[in-house]
């Protein structure tokens, strides 16, 4: 690299007229400026008077003020460049201003012939002007349009920088390559085609406009596969998802045809879905590397896939591949709407680099329709671009134009190099075009009349990118009018066979990871496993646990609650925070691993946890499992930023792919899931009638009516119940510690995974009337009914069926009266509700004449129309 090179590197990444102001002031007086600038600019005087003789005139000086100028016309291309492009196949740009004239920057047309030292700064040496200009519009104004000069990093700034400056944004393909994106666009256009031929009128949200998403994902796997990359999980909404399906994922294309006429579901997804929600995974090859691509089912709640992909990853990541997060990559799909307007994005975006959710970056592709449902841009954003979320993280957004296809495959392996270079998320907005309206049967024009004139009568990239090989030479008509009719002829051959049955084949998301597992049935309620652990390992667990070292200074309250705990042992009597901590501790002891988080999990939000315990004058916090835990079995716990739908999101994710950890998500305040409610409603209680997934996510809900306002701290039990059916989920609703000990075990002994929310509480986290033994822990088992046995069985002529907090006031009352014919009955499991062991309990008290059920909550809330 030229010392030329280096100077000019270094003053395009400060501020021009900063620099410039500082040289008029370093001319006149050297003094009035710091004097680390001094060198500098005698080395820019030095390299001024190395002209030749020709041009040490008199107009040296102007020289050298244009320098500075052309200098800044560099750095505006690099900043503005992506405002000037032609990026868009069917609507002209918006006008911005200034522009890019060389004008605008105190130079002329009479400039043009002059040499400037400035070309050394984009790889050219001195360079005329005219010739920096072609540079500079070849890079930075054609097909693809780059935001990345906010970017902190001088490094990762330069790599970009230069990687683009010095091929100018363009690869020379062979004919080979030209030819095989070809091939990879006719997939494409006929796939839809065919399917709107066959089955007229059926939805399927087409890719037609954007058909070069086939070939970007394409080169993103195989450039990825190049540098190691061994799985990809892609997370996408409807728009394509079926054209992806069969030309990136390889499913059967006759799988895909039959689920426009199948009406027969395969056991365990009895209600199924639509085609264009289903997720799908297979094992292939990528440049001659094996790897494994997974679909992620979603439903039409467009960017709820994003957390839910980037948890996948990141688990697959820990579990499979040593926590190398360069080998599984997270891909999202969006729609240009749906990434302006969801704030799940932001909130994925903004975790991204966070030390519980990192994933190693996220591969954004955005299809940008330029229509959101039937909305134009204009209405359905604030921003410039859709894709401007980027600038959260400081990511680098490619805009492209989608009929351009060497200049999309150029992009793909780009931002697949920087993605695994960096651990960034990178963003690609394929500018192009929806040509049917929201779906195949919506009018467009209703809202959208100019726009779809221009569409009407524009070709697909399949025949623009056909026409110019042909231009060009690399292909002739003949050859390519066979490739269209031999995939013809074998889409016509695939829907033959798809016709001979009627029953649709769904497979399995992430079989290999769910292999052993199996789907709950009504009997698996019956009775609970046996989940005791020994009194000898719970002690040698808590001594652990508060076992704090000697050299490190503690907050004074922290150490309380450590030398709290040790007497807790002692006395056999434990609260809710040791008893909780005790049940991770003997799972990770047993291999298991357990994950939580949410927002101040590590501390608790009611101080009752302290899973980790704060130095005090020093940064960081000591970890109480650090020393806990067998190969596998690693707790991690993680303060989650404040935000529920893409941290649920993320968790479930989590728990989707590592079914052999213990996966919790807590809520702050049990209200607040009702921001992650499409979680809840569409995946959570759902997902497996809908796509035969199973998941062991656990939500822990604070709740209870204390006098905070008719909603806050309530997480809405109604809500979960009025989900819950055919054991889909299960919702507990603890009175005592030593249920949510056997509970968390019994999740992770099971052969079988399905969610459990545990509304936990928070007064009852130091009630001097809730806490377990040893006993508790050692011998017994989870109890979804736990009976009254302060009772004369006999002479109970009330049985009081309730659940969590309020057990405890009506047990207060029934103390003070002494009422030993009333039978407080704890139902501990809402769902599946334990119907044979609450109908034993009712004929034990077979003198009752009243059965009543108590509740904290009004009548039209809580468990009550549930149990009713």
């Amino acid at each position: 690299m030229s010392k030329n090179k280096d100077l000019f590197d270094w003053i395009a990444n400060n501020d021009i007229n900063s620099i410039e102001t500082l040289y008029e002031q370093y001319s006149k007086n050297p003094e009035s400026i710091d004097v680390s600038w001094h060198a500098f600019f005698k080395g820019f005087d030095f390299a001024l008077s190395n002209f030749d003789e020709k041009d040490k005139t008199e107009d040296s000086a102007p020289i050298n003020q244009k320098e500075f100028q052309v200098v800044k016309l560099i750095q505006a291309y690099r900043q503005r460049g992506h405002l000037f492009t032609a990026t868009n196949p069917v609507r002209n740009r918006r006008k911005y201003f200034p522009t890019l004239d060389i004008e605008n920057f105190g130079l002329t047309e009479q400039d043009l012939n002059t040499e400037f030292e400035a070309g050394h700064n984009i790889g050219l040496g001195k360079a005329s002007l005219k010739t920096i200009l072609d540079h500079l519009k070849a890079t930075y104004c054609k097909s693809i349009g780059i935001e990345y000069l906010y970017m902190r990093h001088p490094e990762v700034v330069e790599w970009l920088q230069n990687k683009m400056e010095s091929t100018k944004n363009t690869i020379v393909f062979s004919n080979r390559q030209k030819t095989a994106f070809y091939k990879q666009l006719m997939k494409a256009v006929n796939f839809e085609q065919f399917i709107h031929k066959k089955f007229i009128g059926e939805k399927r949200f087409s890719l037609e406009g954007s058909e070069v998403l086939i070939p970007a994902i394409t080169a993103l796997g195989i450039r990825g596969a190049e540098m190691g990359v061994k799985e990809y999980v892609i997370g996408m909404a409807h728009r394509g998802r079926l054209n992806v399906l069969g030309n990136v994922l390889q499913k059967p294309y006759e799988d895909i045809f039959r689920e426009f006429e199948g009406d027969e579901y395969e056991e365990h997804i009895s209600l199924g879905d639509v085609k264009y929600h289903l997720g799908y995974g297979n094992d292939t090859k990528l440049a001659n590397h094996d790897v494994r691509l997974n679909l992620v089912p979603n439903p039409s709640h467009l960017e709820t896939v994003m957390p839910i992909t980037n948890g996948i990853a990141r688990a697959k990541a820990e579990h499979n591949y040593d926590g190398k997060v360069s080998a599984v990559v997270p891909i999202v799909i969006h729609g240009d709407a749906a990434i302006a307007g969801q704030g799940v994005v932001y909130e994925t975006v903004q975790m991204s680099q966070l030390p519980g959710y990192r994933s190693g970056g996220t591969v954004h592709i955005v299809i940008n329709n330029q229509v959101g449902f039937t909305t134009g841009y204009l209405e359905a954003r604030s921003s410039t671009y859709c894709t401007d979320i980027a600038k959260v993280n400081r990511a680098p957004v490619f805009h492209v134009n989608g009929d351009d296809v060497e200049a999309m495959v150029y992009v793909a392996q780009l931002a697949m190099e920087f993605r695994q270079k960096f651990d960034s998320d990178v963003f690609i907005d394929i500018l192009s075009y929806r040509k049917f309206g929201h779906n195949e049967g919506d009018e467009p024009r209703f809202t959208q009349p100019v726009l779809y004139k221009i569409i009407e009568n524009h070709p697909n990239p399949r025949d623009i990118y056909g026409k110019r090989l042909i231009e060009e030479g690399t292909i002739d008509q003949e050859t390519l009018d066979k490739l269209n009719r031999e995939f013809n002829d074998k889409l016509e051959e695939k829907l033959e066979l798809a016709r001979q049955s009627k029953k649709l084949n769904i497979r399995q998301f992430l079989p290999k990871t769910w292999k052993g597992f199996r789907h709950a049935k009504d009997e698996d309620f019956l009775d609970s496993p046996k989940t005791g652990v020994s009194e000898a390992i719970l002690k040698d667990i808590a001594k652990r646990l508060t076992d704090l070292p000697k050299d490190k200074p503690f907050f004074k309250k922290a150490i309380k609650i450590v030398e709290d705990r040790k007497k807790m042992i002692k006395d056999n009597h434990l609260d809710w925070g040791l008893t909780e901590l005790l049940a991770y501790g003997s799972l990770t002891e047993e291999g298991i691993g357990v994950r939580l988080s949410g927002q101040d999990a590590v501390r608790g939000t009611f101080a009752h946890r302290h899973a980790e315990v704060t130095y005090d004058n020093l940064e960081g916090r000591h970890k109480l499992f650090s020393n806990i835990g067998k190969k596998g079995g690693v707790f991690s716990v993680f303060n989650s930023p404040l935000s529920e739908y893409g941290v649920m999101g993320f968790e479930y994710g989590y728990a989707l792919a590592s079914p052999n950890t213990l996966t919790i998500w807590e809520a702050q305040f049990g209200d607040f899931h009702n921001v992650a409610q499409v979680i809840i409603d569409q995946f959570i209680s759902s997902a497996e009638e809908k796509w035969g997934t199973m998941n062991g996510l656990v939500l822990y809900l604070p709740h209870g009516f204390e006098g905070q306002g008719p909603e806050h701290s309530s997480a809405r039990i109604e809500r979960f119940l009025s989900l819950a059916a055919r054991n889909n989920m299960q919702i507990m609703n603890f009175t005592n510690p030593a249920n949510l000990f056997h509970a968390l075990r019994q999740q992770n002994h099971r052969d079988f995974r399905i969610p459990m929310v545990v509304f936990t509480p928070k007064s009852l986290l130091r009630h001097a009337k809730v806490y377990a033994t040893l006993q508790d822990l050692s011998q017994g088992q989870f109890m979804p009914v736990i009976d009254d046995e302060n009772t004369d069985t006999d002479e109970v002529k009330r049985v009081v069926f309730c659940s969590g907090k309020v057990y405890y006031d009506l047990l207060e009352r029934k103390e003070a009266l002494n009422a030993r014919d009333v039978a407080l009955i704890r139902l501990e499991q809402l769902h599946p509700f334990p119907d044979a062991k609450v109908k034993a309990i009712i004929a034990k008290y077979k003198n009752a004449i009243l059965h009543l059920w108590v509740q904290e909550e009004p009548e039209n809330q809580g468990p009550w129309r549930y149990i009713q």
